[in-house]
């Protein structure tokens, strides 16, 4: 489906559903790749701020990684394994495991994950260009009020 000249009218008749699913996918792949450019990928850095008292994690306490699994189940991908990412983490000494095998954050793994949260100024920047905040925000709405009349909870 094309819109570079397409009418309004026929835009308004086809799928949210088509149209999310490519946004969804260009938008990700956007992402992984900006961050594989700079060395590291998206469930890495998911890694890292779930396990950072100073992000997701309420106490920083650890994990194991059936516990990040559970807590990331919302947006990580079927092909993301977390066990192989939080393995390259350990090796560049980002993470540590402990005695239970749950996952902790190291000094390095906190300013690491400092470090890589400056990347996501530019990704956004670059995804909206061209895209007022107004627009921003009326299409965050029409998405949750599709969302509520597919009897969907909004996030």
């Amino acid at each position: 489906m094309t819109t570079e000249q397409t009418p309004d009218a026929a835009l308004a008749g086809q799928p949210a559903a088509h149209w999310t699913g490519v946004a969804y996918e260009a938008l990700i792949a956007y992402t992984r790749a900006r961050q594989a450019e700079k060395g590291y990928t998206q469930p890495q850095f998911w890694l890292l701020r779930n396990l950072s008292a100073n992000d997701i994690s309420p106490d920083g306490a650890g994990m194991t990684l059936t516990e990040l699994r559970e807590a990331m189940a919302s947006y990580i991908r079927p092909e993301d394994d977390l066990a192989a990412e939080s393995k390259v983490l350990v090796e560049r000494g980002w993470l540590t495991r402990d005695a239970e095998d749950r996952l902790l954050l190291t000094e390095k793994g906190e300013h690491a994950r400092v470090g890589l949260a400056r990347n996501a100024p530019a990704i956004r920047a670059a995804l909206h260009q061209g895209i007022s905040d107004a627009d921003y925000v009326t299409t965050v709405k029409v998405l949750r009020q599709l969302i509520r009349n597919a009897n969907g909870t909004p996030a």
